[in-house]
């Protein structure tokens, strides 16, 4: 999702958390889980993944109303979203776990790419995270990360 005109300065600390809390009420409400995020200068990934089989998860309808809340957000300092954002469903043979996994880390590298972060495969960038609701210690950044997510996504889906 990018912001309108590219426009740059929307992104703070304060800004970050609020947006989480958008996040956090967008899963909920929606049955997702966010497995990674990741908020550059002009423009924000978010990776959704649903977690209740059938038309319970619905991504389009959490995106509107995602989009209507940060929306709301942004305007507080004069910035809002692009008009489309660019959605990209993955493909069978990417949801497999270790194709998932390196998707999510090619999104969670872009501020490496962009020259955001100084030391490589370190992420130091403030604004990449994971968000499953009642789970707020889980962290992107943990070398174990992928064995907890995969955990988890098994524990909330009653699997």
């Amino acid at each position: 999702m990018g912001i309108d005109g590219r426009r740059t300065g929307w992104l703070t600390d304060v800004h970050h958390l609020r947006l989480r809390e958008i996040l956090l009420h967008t899963l909920h409400r929606y049955d997702l889980i966010c497995p990674v995020y990741c908020l550059m200068p002009d423009h924000a990934h978010f990776v959704w993944m649903g977690i209740r089989s059938g038309n319970g998860s619905d991504q389009l309808d959490a995106a509107k109303f995602f989009r209507r809340a940060w929306n709301g957000l942004l305007r507080e300092t004069g910035y809002r979203l692009q008009k489309q954002a660019h959605d990209h469903v993955l493909r069978d043979q990417d949801r497999e776990q270790d194709a998932f996994a390196n998707a999510c880390g090619y999104i969670a590298e872009n501020p490496l790419r962009a020259g955001l972060e100084e030391v490589e495969g370190e992420h130091r960038w403030p604004y990449v995270g994971a968000l499953v609701p009642g789970y707020p210690e889980l962290d992107f950044r943990w070398e174990d990360y992928w064995d907890r997510f995969w955990k988890i996504r098994g524990k909330v889906m009653g699997e």
